[in-house]
C-alpha cells in the first residue's frame, strides 16, 4: 500500500500539476484578486519550470558527478537497478528501451573491460505493467545478446522500488555465498544515485556508486537556452521533483 500511496502522492506535488491547478483556480476565480495571482503565478511557474538553462544547471548540481572507467577498481559483482524498459510492449522477441538504458549498456562495457566478475539485475515490474513481464529478465536477455556469459548474471525479479532493490540484491548476494564485507558496484542514473547508495547503505551493504544516464548536458547557458521555453526542461523537472520526494519520504520512514 505504502508503494502506491506514495507514487500518487508525489504526482500532486510535481511542477506541471502544481501550475495546472494554479491556473485553473485563477481562471475560476478570474474575477477575484487571489484569481489573478494565481494566474499570474502559474504563468510564472510555468515559464520558470519550462526554462531549459535553469533546470540544466539544478539537474548538474544534482546528478553524482561522472567516474571515468579507468579509475574504477574491479569489482566482484556490478549491481543494476532496472527501471528502464518499456514494460507496455509486448514482443517476446526483443527488449525495449525507455531513457535510462545506459544502466544496462555501461554496466556490459564494464563487464567487457573486466571492471566486473558478475552482473546482479534487480527489479521486477512497476505500477502500470502489460503481462507478466519482469524487467531483470529482459535487461539479463538484452546482456547475453550482448556477450554476457550467462553464468555471470544473477537476476532478481520481484523488487518494485528501491528499498526493495537494496533488501533483495543483499539476499540474493548471501544466498550465493558472497562476503557482504567486500565493496559491491551499484549501477544506476546519475540523479538516482544518492537514494540508492542511501538505501544499500541502510541495509548494512558496503557499496559505491558508477551513475550513468545522464540528464544535465555540458553548457546550455545560451540565448536559446535562457529564453525559449523548453517542454523537456518541465519533464525534467518531474523527474527531479519525484526523486526529491521519493528521497524525502525515504528518510521519513526510514529507509536511507
Amino acid at each position: 500500500m505504502f508503494y502506491y500511496l506514495s507514487q500518487f502522492f508525489s504526482f500532486l506535488l510535481m511542477p506541471y500539476t502544481v501550475c495546472l491547478l494554479l491556473l485553473l483556480a485563477g481562471i475560476i476565480w478570474v474575477k477575484r484578486d487571489m484569481g489573478k495571482r494565481m494566474l499570474i503565478l502559474g504563468l510564472a511557474l510555468l515559464f520558470f519550470f519550462s526554462n531549459g538553462a535553469i533546470c540544466n544547471y539544478v539537474m548538474n548540481w544534482y546528478e553524482t558527478p561522472l567516474v571515468p572507467i579507468a579509475d574504477l577498481e574491479y569489482h566482484e559483482v556490478g549491481i543494476v537497478l532496472t527501471g528502464v524498459t518499456n514494460l507496455n510492449k509486448v514482443s517476446g522477441d526483443r527488449t525495449f528501451f525507455d531513457r535510462g538504458a545506459d544502466r544496462a549498456t555501461h554496466a556490459v562495457q564494464l563487464y567487457k573491460e573486466g571492471k566486473l566478475g558478475k552482473i546482479l539485475i534487480t527489479g521486477g515490474q512497476g505500477l502500470t505493467t502489460v503481462g507478466d513481464q519482469r524487467e531483470a529478465v529482459l535487461l539479463a536477455e538484452f546482456m547475453v545478446m550482448a556477450g554476457v556469459d550467462p553464468g555471470h548474471l544473477y537476476i532478481e525479479d520481484k523488487a518494485r522500488n528501491t528499498r526493495e532493490n537494496a533488501l533483495f540484491a543483499k539476499q540474493t548476494l548471501e544466498e550465493r555465498g558472497y562476503d557482504l564485507s567486500k565493496k559491491y558496484l551499484v549501477i544506476t542514473s546519475a540523479f538516482h544515485m544518492k537514494r540508492a547508495l542511501g538505501c544499500f547503505e541502510k541495509v548494512n551493504m558496503r557499496v559505491e556508486g558508477f551513475p550513468v544516464d545522464y540528464y544535465g548536458s555540458d553548457g546550455i547557458w545560451n540565448l536559446k537556452g535562457i529564453l525559449q521555453p523548453s517542454p523537456t526542461a518541465l519533464a525534467l523537472w518531474h523527474k527531479l521533483f519525484k526523486e526529491w520526494m521519493g528521497t524525502l519520504i525515504y528518510l521519513v520512514v526510514g529507509y536511507i
